[in-house]
């Protein structure tokens, strides 16, 4: 018999706050975490606003030479992480620990880290550049961190691929349960790329919003005055475990993870493929692996960026793929109110299906005001619904090609 895989623990560090209640409140209530951007002067950036996490204290997670140590993506990670086992009530003792995995992702890893590290090297020369700028920077050290705190000792490693990381990460971990390698693993993602080069990258690619006198209003995925995504930061790290040994333990338990599609779009490298072929495969390998009809689908959580061609192409891909099912569904962007998380996007979005299929309330698309004429379907407009949601699919399609599906079911013991 295929062991299932249950979600017993989330931990939210988002542009929102801290935490999993602050999270899931200023979802369901459409509230913007979308700000002008505080951490450094962005006089001259064509985009000047992002979701940044507020309020977010390393100390309150890490001893000061641990952070020390850390990039701000590797501390965001650090932090979600401990707040997922808390929630699990997991502890970790040596006897289970080689059955104990970490998967964290990240797209971009420690830019800021690689940022201050290059002024060093140009202002003070190369003897200046710290032992630990390697660890802070390379993106597998977020899950290394955890492991090493934690004393995790079963798989441990990291997805990069782009906004698609941490849905690949959490369905890689899935996967691995399944398969009998490890019985829990701590998922998820981080990301800390508010930095000025990544601003001015992004702005470079011309494809943030700069819609920089309403910033609340930014984010406006399906609309037809959306005009790009707005970045933000924060890790989302939800804990996977395989369902004999939660109910062992007498842990809560949130959803079930049952299917995960990975694809590409051998396209292009930063555009999706507008036929969405990608994408449908992605999520039709995640309802095969299910075992359900796609009729049985209840709730999108879209990729929904913001971005002109990204939007259509998955709406397109719906369509295609679910037929006049598509028009029964409901579909949301979390991304309107959080930003795009980039390589964490999928994680804190696997969070917000969790809690969807757990509560029976659906989040809205805030800021759709007057829907793209091809994009026309039920995303929820700006008010949270409520609904019995059995199965909810949650997308991300990354730079690259990447296409990343996980489909999370109401738990049914």
């Amino acid at each position: 018999m295929a062991r299932r895989v249950v979600i017993t623990g989330l931990g939210t560090i988002s542009p929102f706050g801290i935490g999993r209640d602050i999270f899931w409140s200023s979802l369901v209530n459409g509230k913007s975490g979308i700000r002008s951007i505080q951490s450094f002067d962005t006089t001259g950036y064509p985009s000047t606003i992002a979701g940044e996490v507020p309020d977010f204290d390393p100390f309150d997670f890490l001893d000061h030479k641990e952070a020390r140590r850390m990039d701000r993506f590797q501390q965001l990670a650090v932090a979600a992480a401990s707040l997922a086992i808390t929630d699990a009530r997991l502890e970790i003792t040596p006897d289970i620990a080689d059955m104990i995995g970490v998967m964290v992702a990240s797209g971009i890893g420690g830019l800021g880290t690689m940022e201050e590290s290059m002024k060093i090297l140009l202002q003070k020369g190369p003897r200046r550049v710290g032992p630990f700028v390697v660890p802070m920077m390379i993106t597998d050290l977020a899950a290394g961190h955890i492991s090493i705190m934690f004393g995790a000792k079963g798989p441990n490693y990291c997805t990069t691929s782009a906004c698609a990381s941490s849905n690949h990460a959490i369905g890689d971990s899935f996967e691995i349960i399944k398969r009998g390698i490890a019985n829990v693993m701590i998922a998820g993602g981080a990301e800390a790329s508010i930095t000025p080069l990544g601003i001015a990258a992004f702005c470079g690619a011309r494809t943030l919003s700069t819609r920089n006198d309403e910033p609340e209003k930014a984010s406006r995925p399906f609309d037809i005055g959306r005009d790009g995504f707005v970045m933000g930061e924060g890790s989302g790290i939800i804990i996977l475990e395989e369902l004999s040994h939660a109910l062992s333990r007498g842990a809560k338990i949130y959803a079930e993870i049952v299917g995960y599609g990975a694809t590409a779009d051998a396209f292009h490298i930063t555009q999706p493929d507008p036929s969405g072929q990608g994408a449908i495969r992605a999520m039709d390998m995640a309802i095969k692996e299910a075992g359900i009809q796609k009729e049985k689908v209840d709730y999108i959580n879209a990729h929904g960026t913001s971005t002109e061609i990204g939007d259509i192409a998955e709406t397109k891909a719906v369509k295609d793929l679910f037929g006049d099912h598509a028009y029964n569904m409901l579909i949301s962007s979390t991304k309107s109110m959080t930003g795009h998380l980039l390589g964490a996007a999928g994680a804190i979005e696997a969070v917000a299906c969790s809690l969807v299929v757990k509560n029976g309330v659906v989040p809205p698309t805030i800021n759709l005001e007057i829907p793209d004429t091809e994009c026309d379907l039920n995303y929820v407009p700006n008010n949270a619904v409520q609904k019995d949601i059995r199965f909810a699919l949650s997308n991300s399609f990354g730079f690259g090609g990447h296409n990343a599906s996980i489909l999370i079911k109401r738990f049914e013991e």
